[in-house]
């Protein structure tokens, strides 16, 4: 079955979908023989009611499993570890049984990649009659960010087709960084803000001078993120709520919506290390440059130390450097291979939750090193660790360039 008609089969009401990029954890790139991918235990008591039985001591629910974007079919096992009900301290569900490294979804080389879950008839009283599972290869994570838009490391999404939960995310806890409309800027309500307004508004309200570059990075993007739901929901909720008089009309905004959450994730990220660069006493222009050309058409994300020193022939090739920003780094690293012919080792900001030893090792073979945040170092093998370097050492390395 082709990617779009397996969306097409599975996009029913009845069905319950989750979808998450695989960590390293997940998988088996570091080696912590985990029974399987993570799935959150409400979303199993909602798809297999049968297993959420606290007075069974760890009750469980055979189900099969096919893991479409192979030829995988398998029986799997749900099961609550739930001892704490028991004079014990467990209380977490696995589901088990994929077939170690023989399953895609396991293999190491799947780290990165966006997986989808199918409860086929998650959403009824009756519970799921199968899980079907879909593991992107190169590009085919477009498709499904489409329909629910970006999914980004360490942030799944739940969404049962049909449900506006698709557009509006009303069951998010809110915190520090939600805003209310009276809070926002009035034309943020006219039209919507741009993402470097955004990025500023998150740094406004997460400050964090005392906090390592590596710490405000994360910190800040989450809250960007919930600043930006925020506004999405008090300028497009309303819409949604007046209805529409055509279908046509519904997909035209479901469309910008869509469309906008993805121009977001592709820009946020190096926004925010624009903004630390200058917080860590960079100048830009003088010791940095963003979106500046190397060749042609080439834009690398930033060049250091400028624009201007690497395109004069006289500086040193090996006091220049390059740095990409990009979420997920999984089938898109290669792209920036062929930025700043000068340089000859690119650095990639990403926030990917762990490589695999042999995408890392094909990573190091093309002369390209990974630039991670060190709350994320801990998510790759063992054996890739050390040649990791953090957002903190990058700007220092960078510092006396120029």
């Amino acid at each position: 079955m082709s990617l779009p008609d397996w969306i097409s089969e599975f996009s029913k009401p009845d069905h319950l979908w989750y979808l998450k990029r695989l960590s390293a954890n997940d998988t088996l790139a570091n080696k912590s023989h985990q029974a399987g991918p993570y799935i959150p235990k409400e979303l199993l008591f909602r798809a297999l009611p049968g297993l959420g039985n606290p007075t069974v001591e760890n009750p469980r629910v055979q189900i099969d499993a096919f893991v479409d974007s192979g030829t995988e079919a398998r029986s799997v096992t749900a099961i609550w570890y739930n001892n704490r009900h028991w004079g014990g301290t467990r209380n977490e569900t696995r589901v088990t049984g994929w077939g170690g490294g023989a399953s895609a979804l396991l293999d190491p080389d799947s780290t990165g990649a966006l997986a989808v879950f199918v409860f086929a008839n998650g959403a009824t009283a009756s519970g799921a009659t199968a899980i079907h599972v879909w593991v992107c290869s190169g590009y085919q994570d477009e498709m499904f960010e489409d329909v629910v838009g970006p999914v980004d490391p360490g942030r799944a999404i739940t969404w049962r087709p049909g449900e506006s939960v698709s557009l509006f995310n009303t069951g998010v806890v809110r915190s520090s960084c939600t805003l209310a409309p009276s809070e926002m800027p009035p034309h943020w309500l006219q039209a919507f803000p741009s993402a470097a307004e955004i990025v500023q508004r998150s740094v406004e309200m997460q400050p964090l001078q005392s906090q390592t570059p590596d710490d405000r990075l994360i910190r800040r993007r989450k809250c960007e993120f919930e600043i930006f739901r925020s506004v999405e929901e008090a300028i497009e909720a309303p819409k949604v709520a007046a209805g529409f008089a055509s279908l046509d009309q519904f997909l035209v905004l479901a469309q910008t919506i869509l469309q906008r959450r993805k121009s977001r994730s592709g820009r946020s990220l190096e926004l925010h290390a624009r903004e630390i660069f200058l917080e860590e006493g960079l100048v830009e222009g003088q010791q940095f440059s963003h979106g500046g050309v190397s060749e042609g058409d080439k834009k690398p994300d930033f060049l250091f130390p400028s624009e201007q020193a690497y395109r004069d022939g006289s500086f040193p090739n090996d006091r220049l450097r390059m740095l990409a920003a990009k979420t997920t780094a999984r089938d898109r690293w290669r792209q920036i291979l062929n930025e700043a012919d000068r340089i000859k080792v690119k650095h990639l900001l990403t926030l990917q939750e762990g490589v695999s030893e042999n995408q890392f090792a094909e990573m190091e073979a093309a002369n390209l090193k990974l630039v991670v945040p060190t709350n994320l170092v801990e998510a790759f093998p063992e054996s890739v660790k050390p040649k990791l370097m953090t957002f903190d050492q990058f700007i220092y390395d960078v510092r006396a360039l120029g």
